[in-house]
């Protein structure tokens, strides 16, 4: 059986690294403030925003909280952001998206300062991933995949990596990030011929194509680490799976990432990170 590359220990050393780091922030007189923004009652944006309030909490991170109903005006929307958006004692802002079919989210996206953008949305922080310069931040899934990597011990230096998925969310950004530590990348897509194949050369596989359990034996070797950033719920499971049919692939590769419990677990790590770092750390 593979080892299990768990999220859990990543993200307590995370949250230990970052709890002395607000220390020193606020002995500093910085007060590392994060502003969530939340349109409507969505039941998975109350579950995130549970767990951001309570990771804040551990961490040692004000978080602000902008609440608006889902029947607000696009015109509200941009003065309440651009209000907080402009507030210096805010360092980071956090908008749940999708936003209501009602509003633009691109022009929100615009207004978003990338030196607070901690979720890695805007275009200035998706042009320092690309460029490998310190603008805005990487998407938190992108680089928890990466802090996952360095916290066992997985140096991307040399190693041959196939990235399945090519979205600004994961794909696209983790390639670069990988890429950015001397890996040599292959991103494959819904148009790439025979994935499979290609799949089963990688030493690292990051497996990000939103398709539940599409990734088996046949896309891996014994010596190949694999890292499923998929979240889907299972219904005959009854409970969640990745993009990668853990069962059937465990016990044929050196090293995987459960789901539940592996990258998901360390985003939110990653987002009060982000924070801390535009707060001066």
């Amino acid at each position: 059986m593979a080892e299990l590359l768990k999220g859990k220990p990543v993200a307590e050393a995370m949250v230990s690294r970052m709890q002395a780091t607000a220390a020193a922030l606020k002995e500093k007189g910085i007060e590392p403030t994060v502003c969530i923004v939340r349109v409507g009652e969505r039941k998975d944006d109350l579950s995130y925003e549970k767990g951001v309030l309570k990771r804040c909490a551990e961490v040692g991170v004000t978080a602000r909280q902008l609440i608006l109903p889902e029947t607000v005006t696009q015109d509200a929307l941009e003065t309440a952001f651009r209000a907080v958006n402009d507030d210096p004692a805010v360092h980071g802002i956090l908008l749940f998206r999708p936003l209501p079919k009602t509003l633009d989210a691109e022009r929100i996206r615009a207004m978003l300062d990338p030196k607070k953008d901690i979720d890695g949305w805007t275009d200035g922080s998706l042009a320092g991933v690309f460029a490998n310069t310190k603008t805005g931040f990487a998407p938190c899934t992108a680089q928890a995949v990466m802090e996952l990597l360095h916290h066992y011990g997985i140096d991307p230096k040399g190693r041959r990596a196939v990235v399945i998925g090519r979205s600004l969310v994961i794909g696209r950004p983790v390639s670069m990030l990988l890429m950015h530590e001397n890996a040599t990348v292959t991103t494959c897509h819904t148009r790439t011929v025979d994935v499979p194949a290609i799949a089963k050369e990688a030493d690292l596989l990051v497996c990000a194509a939103g398709v539940m359990k599409g990734v088996t034996e046949a896309y891996t070797n014994p010596d190949q680490i694999v890292v499923d950033v998929g979240i889907h719920w299972d219904e005959a499971k009854g409970g969640l799976s990745g993009d990668v049919d853990f069962d059937c692939v465990a016990p044929h590769v050196r090293a995987i990432t459960p789901v539940p419990g592996g990258v998901g677990s360390i985003t939110t790590c990653v987002l009060l990170d982000h924070v801390l770092t535009a707060a001066g750390a």
